[in-house]
């Protein structure tokens, strides 16, 4: 049983004009050239990374991320990540697991082993979540770039959220990171 209270958290990288992704779906451009100086550690932003107990993805970006790790490495360690899905998928390792149901039952199961979890992608699987009332913190990293069109963070949310600024933070590679409470 965890010793924390579970918080369920949306993390996700974006353009200032809200896109996750270019319309083929490339991430390149989250190496952006900008410098920041009144700006913090880039590595500070991987802080709180290491506090994170579990992962969520859709299987979109999962695909994605097992992609970019023939080059990168797998970003994610060996933390458990479920892989919210419809299909058959290949598997990375043991700490992968596959989930097809219902996101309520999948945080009441994750709340009994897990405290810190977060939501890492697609733009589907957040606003599923976020619909639901399962949400209690969204952490959106913008990147100092625009671009014009692409898949889109909140993905026809369709409903109105309240949320409370509980940080912001200015980094040395121009990146902002605005962290949310979700109001309930």
């Amino acid at each position: 049983m965890p010793s924390q209270p579970f918080t369920l958290t949306v993390h996700m990288v974006s353009s200032l004009d809200g896109y996750i992704a270019k319309p083929d779906n490339s991430v390149g451009w989250f190496e952006t050239p900008d410098h920041f100086e009144g700006g913090v550690d880039p590595m500070a932003a991987y802080a709180a990374m290491q506090k994170v107990d579990c992962y969520i993805m859709g299987s979109k970006t999962y695909e994605l991320a097992m992609e970019l790790s023939k080059n990168h490495g797998w970003p994610y360690g060996e933390t458990p990540t479920i892989v919210l899905t419809k299909r058959a998928l290949p598997h990375r390792g043991d700490h992968i697991e596959l989930f097809q149901g219902d996101p309520e039952a999948l945080v009441e199961q994750l709340k009994s082993s897990y405290s810190n979890v977060w939501l890492v992608g697609g733009a589907e699987a957040a606003s599923t979540f976020l619909r639901a009332g399962l949400v209690d913190e969204i952490r959106h990293n913008i990147l100092p770039i625009l671009l014009g069109e692409g898949l889109p963070f909140y993905d026809h949310l369709g409903i109105e959220k309240p949320l409370h600024l509980m940080d912001a933070v200015k980094y040395k590679t121009g990146m902002v990171e605005l962290r949310y409470a979700v109001v309930k």
